[in-house]
């Protein structure tokens, strides 16, 4: 199985998805390490990427996430997936029920709280509104509250997708 651990900026993606990977001894992947610099460089000067900045890159994930199933090795991956769209696109010519999403959330001000204390290269923080604003709810994730220790939302992310 391949779990894409979506959400917005700061809702805990790389930290969580360490760790979940760590647990099932898979594979993990940021997504963000695959941005073109063009991208990167949009980002960094508080400009959001639109549908046509990120096709490609999404594209790019899906043949990695095609690689780890066909291997059988599985992953994790921590993606932003905001649209439907981008979901459909990083799941595309994948089985039914090879890829499973996870949406993490977080309040608006723990999601600032979080972004004012660490350091990126490029993901500037005044995009967080825009990326609000841009999230469409998944209808078939899984969807957890990341307000305790990651370990501890990675074992229920587990626990809830084993059982």
């Amino acid at each position: 199985m391949i779990i894409v651990l979506m959400g917005v900026m700061g809702s805990g993606k790389t930290t969580i998805g360490t760790l979940l990977a760590s647990l099932k001894g898979v594979p993990f992947v940021d997504a963000d390490d695959h941005h073109p610099a063009t991208n990167k460089a949009k980002m960094k000067a508080g400009e959001p990427l639109n549908d046509e900045d990120r096709k490609p890159w999404l594209q790019t994930l899906n043949g990695l996430m095609r690689q780890w199933h066909s291997s059988g090795s599985g992953g994790v991956l921590a993606c932003s997936a905001l649209k439907e769209g981008y979901r459909e696109i990083l799941k595309a010519g994948m089985p039914e029920g090879a890829v499973r999403f996870v949406l993490l959330e977080a309040t608006k001000e723990m999601l600032a709280d979080r972004l004012a204390l660490r350091q990126h290269e490029y993901m500037n923080p005044h995009l967080l509104t825009s990326q609000l604003k841009t999230l469409e709810p998944p209808k078939d994730a899984l969807i957890i509250i990341n307000d305790r220790l990651p370990n501890e939302i990675a074992r229920e992310i587990l626990r809830q997708i084993s059982g």
